[in-house]
């Protein structure tokens, strides 16, 4: 089943989230090699695609896990959430319906 993965970024996170970036990414692309992620990406802090100084205030994933504890344990153990980027994390089922 698809779960929503949400982390809502503590304050001047940037410094934080640069440092912990690879990691993360390496886990998300692990996800897409095993064909599991469906989406993945930040929220910028400003209306803007690169936000510069101004950061990110958190992070949407997407992604098929075997059940609502294996994708909370995935997301806690995201680089992110251990470095303290996150000051909170939602995990939820995610049903998808468009695009078909």
């Amino acid at each position: 089943m698809l779960y929503l993965i949400q982390g809502e970024d503590i304050p001047d996170s940037l410094p934080k989230r640069l440092a912990s970036r690879p990691a993360h990414l390496s886990r998300l692309h692990e996800l897409q090699k095993e064909g599991r992620l469906l989406l993945a990406g930040p929220c910028p802090a400003i209306d803007s695609i690169d936000p510069g100084p101004a950061g990110f205030s958190g992070s949407l994933i997407v992604a098929e896990f075997a059940s609502l504890d294996a994708a909370r344990e995935w997301a806690n153990a995201d680089p992110y959430a251990l470095a303290g980027v996150y000051a909170k994390i939602t995990v939820k089922p995610f049903r998808k319906v468009f695009p078909e």
